[in-house]
């Protein structure tokens, strides 16, 4: 008698994008081809070092050297992580001319981040890449994402003399009177002519081509069926806790799904393909990263 499989382990975030397309799963909303799975949801720093092999704390359980099978990571870490995940061609963050904001309590140029400490949300996120290319002299400081608060209550008390703010934050920083130093998305658009390709889901590639392609379609399907009940979905986020009230109102989530959960999340679009790459080749030119890795998309 054959043994069950596994479980497939998810790791995503608890920001609303990822929510929104693991929520059909998480709730039993559609047909999951005979997977089952498990959900865990960490911040985007705890999620990169899950995928770069790192056992983080409260994280999956198992294998030792299996951390998860499906995780929503950070572009700009996928290079490192490519020997064992496969990019999934869905579930992606794309920026199209807007992206993370660097803020500040007064006005300031980007060259004036030269020195300057500037809270960040982890080194290994897209955002610092980014930023790393815009103004290679900046100082980082790490804050944690959560609680929510955390980095804004850093640059009141002068902790840090700006921030790099991801998700919803980026909404949020005009009601708290900060100013916006540059915007990671309209600089990469000039500079690059191409969306910015921020979040991507990685599968693991010891799965099997067989369960990787059956697993994609699973995953997809979620995403599709969350696009397609919109409103319900956002309702159902609404009501989560999401740490920070504000974070659950209905008109914050509706604005920030339009930005970072859409046609860019069902399927990846070949422009923002081609920017993943384009984005990668920058940065080992300018000495941010190191060695070829071809993009490997899973079916």
């Amino acid at each position: 008698m054959s043994r069950p499989e596994p479980p497939i382990a998810l790791a995503y975030s608890a920001d609303a994008d990822d929510a929104f397309m693991f929520h059909a799963l998480r709730a039993g909303l559609i047909d999951t081809g005979g997977f089952s799975f498990t959900h865990w949801r960490g911040d985007t720093a705890a999620l990169n070092r899950l995928a770069l092999g790192e056992r983080v704390a409260g994280g999956p359980q198992g294998d030792p050297d299996v951390t998860a099978d499906v995780i929503a990571i950070s572009a700009g870490v996928y290079p490192r992580v490519a020997a064992r995940y496969q990019l999934l061609p869905h579930g992606a963050s794309v920026g199209r001319g807007f992206g993370p904001v660097v803020v500040a309590e007064r006005p300031m140029d980007p060259a004036a981040l030269a020195g300057a400490r500037v809270g960040i949300p982890g080194l290994t996120t897209t955002a610092w890449l980014v930023l790393r290319l815009i103004q290679p002299a900046a100082v980082p400081i790490e804050i944690p994402i959560v609680p929510f608060a955390r980095i804004f209550e850093a640059l009141e008390a002068g902790e840090v003399d700006a921030a790099l703010l991801i998700h919803e934050g980026r909404l949020l920083y005009r009601d708290r009177g900060l100013h916006k130093v540059v915007d990671l998305g309209e600089w990469w658009l000039g500079a690059a002519g191409l969306p910015l390709p921020l979040g991507v889901n990685v599968i693991r590639r010891g799965l099997g081509a067989d369960r990787i392609r059956a697993l994609s379609a699973v995953l997809r399907e979620s995403i599709r069926f969350a696009l397609d009940h919109r409103s319900d979905l956002i309702a159902a986020l609404a009501a989560e806790d999401r740490g920070e009230k504000r974070l659950s109102d209905p008109v914050l989530l509706d604005r920030y799904l339009n930005l970072y959960a859409n046609a860019d999340t069902l399927s990846f679009a070949p422009d923002a393909r081609d920017a993943t790459g384009v984005l990668f080749d920058r940065a080992r030119a300018a000495g941010l990263l190191t060695g070829d890795v071809p993009l490997d998309w899973a079916p």
